[in-house]
């Protein structure tokens, strides 16, 4: 009789055994090739200070991703120095094309909306219209691929009641390239190698000789940016970049040529 009962908990402990470890399998899926997370629905092409990652993330309390892309020609627009910002300097901005400057093609980075909320970028981006992308006139740059799902925007400079990238200023005394900017856009070029920070030198229009060299100490640039001299290296393909002033020199030309 003992043995009789000791064979019977046998038998029911080996069948509590199997039963749990085949319980979880009768309950499993198989979740391959199924998105488990949701797919932002707006991206934004940044081809300026947004292609450096610091600068993209200065300003939010996430970072943001970003993959390195390129805009074909056929977008219709060129890079160029054209956007004059209120603390008194040239940024970049995009320019329409026309018969005095064909249109490029513009590398950059594309990065989707944080929070999903397209209009906080609107309203942060005043004096600029949004311009959709087409899929077909953008490519990916490295390994990873464009988002399968999703609009793509650019934001345009634009006058008060103008046409986005038209009638837009150029650099001037008052409002000059500004070093300190271009180490910025530069250096973020350079997070994805020479290359592709030349790509962006090169295909930026609009360089001229109202050139502010701003730099931290900028007679001893190595000891606030160790970049410095790779961006020099560069920058010195620009035919005008032999007229970049230090702040002095720049201030003295200004009062030379306004008398």
């Amino acid at each position: 009789m003992n043995s009789r009962i000791y064979f019977l908990k046998k038998q029911f402990i080996f069948f509590i055994i199997c039963f749990i470890g085949i319980l979880p399998m009768a309950f499993a899926q198989d979740y391959w090739g199924k998105s488990v997370i949701k797919q932002p629905s707006d991206y934004i092409f940044g081809y300026g200070s947004l292609i450096n990652t610091a600068s993209r993330n200065s300003s939010v309390t996430t970072p943001i991703p970003a993959i390195p892309v390129r805009v074909s020609a056929q977008f219709g627009f060129a890079r160029v120095w054209n956007d004059r910002a209120p603390s008194g300097f040239t940024a970049l901005g995009l320019r329409k094309a026309d018969s005095s400057m064909p249109a490029t093609t513009i590398n950059g980075v594309l990065f989707p909306v944080a929070g999903g909320d397209i209009a906080a970028y609107d309203k942060r981006e005043e004096g600029y219209a949004r311009i959709e992308v087409p899929r077909s006139q953008i490519e990916a740059l490295s390994w990873q691929s464009l988002p399968n799902e999703g609009r793509i925007w650019v934001y345009v400079p634009v006058r008060s009641g103008g046409e986005p990238g038209v009638g837009l200023p150029i650099p001037n005394g008052r409002y000059p390239l500004l070093q300190s900017y271009i180490d910025v856009v530069v250096e973020g070029g350079l997070e994805y190698g020479e290359e592709y920070a030349r790509e962006l030198i090169a295909t930026t229009k609009g360089w001229n000789a109202y050139w502010l060299n701003d730099r931290i100490l900028a007679r001893r640039p190595w000891v606030a940016d160790t970049k410095y001299s790779t961006v020099d290296a560069l920058l010195k393909r620009v035919p005008t970049f032999q007229n970049r002033l230090l702040p002095e020199d720049y201030a003295a030309q200004l009062v030379v040529s306004s008398k």
